[in-house]
């Protein structure tokens, strides 16, 4: 639609997707992402978080495309992600009959961040004829190895120690060697 707001988030997931199914049959998952900026303070020599952004998300299943299911089998507290959406505003009552408005992202897309762990993608079989296959996010994906309770048949999701660090130095993940130009 036209005049949507599209962003992307890269952030940590604050607990396991919260799935419910509406009166009518749908399934949505609702997670919250968490984004901490990140600043080279040189007086110091060290990095320095700054104030987290906490981003509420919600996926919908349709027809063709099971994300609110396939999230609840492939993600978990903690796990590092990348999620495209669209912002959306929306009111409501709440129990008190207060009426409150939030601003949420409505998700298109989301995976794990690859730069701090390693995934398996198993693609759904009614993927709906490739649109969900796009960046490799679509297929059905799950992670086990002690972060959720997905069968190990269905793929790995292997952090290293302390939170997906693999034993490097500390330092920020996208600068490397000290010249400002990511290692590859």
């Amino acid at each position: 639609m036209a005049g949507e707001t599209i962003i992307t988030i890269i952030g940590n997931l604050t607990a396991d997707p919260e799935v419910r199914s509406t009166s009518n049959g749908g399934r949505v998952a609702n997670v919250t992402i968490a984004s901490t900026p990140r600043q080279y303070n040189r007086s110091s020599g060290q990095w320095e978080d700054g104030d987290a952004l906490f981003l509420r998300c919600s996926a919908w299943d349709s027809q063709h495309q099971p994300l609110a299911s396939n999230m609840q089998a492939s993600l978990s507290k903690g796990m590092r992600v990348i999620a495209q959406g669209r912002l959306v505003q929306r009111s409501y009552q709440d129990r008190d009959g207060n009426n409150r408005t939030v601003v949420e992202l409505r998700l298109d897309e989301i995976g794990p961040a690859l730069t701090r762990a390693t995934a398996q993608v198993t693609r759904n079989n009614n993927s709906g004829g490739g649109q969900g296959g796009v960046a490799g996010f679509g297929g059905q994906s799950a992670w086990g190895g002690g972060v959720s309770q997905a069968p190990a048949s269905q793929g790995q999701y292997a952090p290293g120690p302390a939170g997906g660090q693999t034993g490097a130095p500390e330092q920020d993940p996208w600068v490397g060697g000290g010249n400002d130009e990511p290692e590859f």
